[in-house]
């Protein structure tokens, strides 16, 4: 994963985890994103899944944990970028939204701005 992002105080800390998000691995997602909670002025937390190739359930408790955590410190949780299985798993779960995706029709969720306009 990586932590933080260039410019160290911008309140915005990317985590970009690589390969499955499962039982066994999620314990240190979970590590980033509480360590990304507790910085000072933080604003955003983006989770960068382009290289995410596995998501089970566990991993979508954390994610949800941590947008909820956010959110109780005035900041936000976003998702970008889910390969299209991961993409399957949390659109069944029906969590894509809550974490920041848009839904099946593009459709970001209010207040949610395309996090990568120059990728199109």
């Amino acid at each position: 994963m990586q932590l933080p992002t260039p410019g160290e105080g911008s309140g915005r800390v990317v985590l970009a985890p690589v390969g499955d998000l499962d039982i066994a691995t999620v314990p240190g997602l979970e590590r980033a994103l509480d360590e990304a909670l507790g910085r000072v002025g933080l604003l955003e937390i983006v989770v960068d899944l382009s290289a995410v190739t596995f998501l089970d359930s566990t991993a979508v408790a954390a994610l949800l944990r941590g947008a909820a955590e956010a959110v109780g410190r005035g900041a936000t949780l976003r998702l970008i970028d889910p390969q299209p299985v991961v993409s399957r798993v949390l659109r069944i779960t029906a969590v894509g939204r809550l974490l920041g995706l848009p839904d099946d029709h593009g459709d970001r969720p209010p207040g949610v701005a395309d996090p990568a306009p120059w990728r199109r």
